[in-house]
């Protein structure tokens, strides 16, 4: 077995996301799109403005495969897609997130009856304090909307 051991293989330099994302993108235009009307324009443009050049490469690649490529594919409606986020979020304990996107929900048509039965089958399947900490975030996305 002769020989020089294992040959070094050298890949190419992968490109940055700002690289591949050609201008005029339509994943990603989509994407804008769809984000914009779940979560608010002027959270979403001021998401985009307040992006500097350590951030905006990930606003991109959230806004065009998160929102343009999953969002944007019809096997699943909004209101099921949000359901889903809900449920996934507050298992993940994120409640910066799960509040954006109980508001989002309810844009969704996601009504406040169907979010508690989200939450009470999160509070079975994920834990109790999930489910306490989503009925707080909920409550307090709920009195923001209402203000």
């Amino acid at each position: 077995m002769g020989g020089s051991g294992n040959p070094q293989l050298t890949l190419p330099r992968p490109p940055t996301f700002r690289e591949e994302k050609p201008v005029g993108n339509q994943t990603f235009e989509r994407g804008f799109a769809i984000r914009k009307d779940v979560l608010g324009a002027e959270f979403v443009e001021k998401s985009f403005a307040s992006a500097d050049d350590f951030n905006k490469p990930f606003q991109e690649l959230v806004t065009e495969y998160c929102w343009g490529a999953v969002w944007g594919r019809d096997q699943l409606d909004r209101k099921t897609r949000s359901m889903l986020n809900l449920a996934m979020i507050s298992c993940l304990n994120r409640p910066h997130e799960l509040k954006m996107h109980v508001k989002g929900a309810l844009k969704n048509g996601v009504s406040k009856d169907e979010i508690r039965e989200v939450f009470m089958q999160v509070a079975i399947y994920a834990g109790v304090p999930a489910g306490v900490d989503s009925f707080r975030v909920a409550r307090e996305a709920f009195s923001e909307l209402e203000k």
